[in-house]
């Protein structure tokens, strides 16, 4: 039960609620996994999505401990937390505050949005950010309307948030606002309005960062049109805005569904250039180099693009093999967790190809325990053969990438099993 709850989670909650790795901006606050059950893990692939996946237990418990915490103290943000039905109003609360002379702070009510956002609570976030705006509005961050606009989608429908976007003086069409209304096309697969705003954003002039356009890249790679992804990473060249982690996952995932090898080691190289690469991203470049190594884009059948009982072909569920890779890049081993059991759960049959993606993230984190136990599942698979040969050349691809006691490891495990 818990792991179907993980999963409607998956499909429902937020590509945002932006659980940590780092940016502080509006945009991390965003994103949704929407569409069909065919491109379920489809908006994880973006920046965003890395950082924010939460479980429904983990929200579950969050909300709990905020009621329980909530129940027992009496300031502003107890008593917003202790509203509960969406019914009731965030409003009401703030301005009954003020009347008994207490103080609101700007930060204070940013930090009680962010985290009524993460426990889905859109309505109350958005009251309070509508409180914000009647008596702040000079105080405002660019975060801050971004914020908005995300919200506004959320509650009141696409088109209230474009509205919104479109009435806001030019001082407030930030990149981060621009960057959130694409988030907001980009989760409803709305690709005509994203590209024109996407042609906007370009023309303005702006400052923009990696996410915008991993926005794109993503919304292209969910849609199917894989080749259109490789023009967006030239855009970001012309504009000298340096990719992201996220942004080369992104790159290296459309050429690999379409079975570019030689176009995947070119990046892998440039990757190795970067004066960004640190130790995760040569995790990652090591992952993708045993997955290349280990024969994993080859013998796909005889047709590679016939789809299976989700309408997904083999090329396109390749995709989801680099977003486990990133996960285990970024050294994320609850998130490769929870997008392996989520796997597991969809009607997808899962191939030996995914057995070795999985199995080698764990083993380059160094989860033997969580290793045997996708070997015992292969084992198991109705679907998918544990065979010699493929074990053998994963084994050689370790050792080949220098990862010897590694590659020892596995034959030990395998050799138990």
């Amino acid at each position: 039960m818990a792991a179907a709850r993980s999963l409607l989670f998956l499909r429902r909650s937020s590509l945002a609620a932006a659980a940590a790795v780092g940016e502080t901006s509006g945009t991390t606050a965003l994103s949704s996994l929407r569409g069909a059950e065919a491109f379920a893990f489809s908006r994880l692939f973006s920046s965003d999505a890395v950082k924010s996946t939460e479980t429904l237990d983990e929200s579950s418990s969050a909300a709990a401990a905020n009621w329980t915490e909530s129940a027992s103290r009496d300031d502003l943000r107890s008593r917003i937390f202790r509203l509960r039905l969406p019914k009731r109003s965030a409003t009401v609360v703030i301005n009954k505050w003020v009347r008994e002379g207490n103080r609101v702070e700007v930060s204070q009510l940013r930090d009680i949005s962010s985290e009524l956002r993460k426990l889905g609570r859109y309505k109350h976030a958005l009251e309070i950010s509508e409180w914000m705006v009647s008596h702040y509005e000079f105080k405002l961050a660019d975060s801050d309307y971004a914020n908005r606009i995300d919200l506004m989608m959320r509650v009141f429908g696409i088109d209230a948030a474009e509205r919104y976007f479109e009435g806001l003086p030019a001082s407030a069409k930030s990149n981060d606002s621009y960057t959130a209304l694409l988030h907001s096309y980009a989760g409803a697969k709305l690709v005509d309005k994203a590209e024109e705003l996407y042609e906007r954003i370009k023309e303005s002039g702006l400052p923009f960062k990696a996410i915008t356009y991993n926005e794109m890249m993503t919304l292209y790679i969910s849609m199917g049109q894989v080749e259109k992804v490789s023009s967006v990473v030239d855009d970001m060249k012309r504009q000298k805005i340096a990719p992201d982690l996220y942004s080369y996952n992104l790159w290296i995932s459309s050429l690999a569904a379409g079975l570019d090898v030689g176009g995947i080691q070119s990046i892998l190289n440039e990757m190795i250039q970067d004066p960004s690469c640190d130790e995760d991203w040569r995790r990652y470049i090591d992952l993708v180099s045993i997955y290349i190594a280990s024969g994993q884009l080859e013998n796909l059948g005889a047709d590679p693009d016939a789809e299976s009982e989700l309408g997904v072909s083999q090329r396109q569920w390749i995709s989801y093999d680099f977003l486990v890779m990133l996960h285990a890049g970024l050294g994320n081993k609850d998130k490769v967790d929870l997008v392996w059991k989520a796997l597991q759960m969809t009607r997808q049959k899962i191939v030996g190809r995914s057995y070795i993606c999985i199995l080698s993230s764990y083993l380059i984190l160094g989860h033997m325990k969580e290793a045997g136990e996708v070997i015992d599942k292969w084992k198991q698979s109705t679907s998918s053969v544990l065979d010699k040969a493929s074990c053998d050349r994963l084994v050689g691809a370790f050792a080949e990438a220098g990862f010897g006691e590694k590659s020892e490891a596995l034959v030990t495990v395998l050799k138990q099993k």
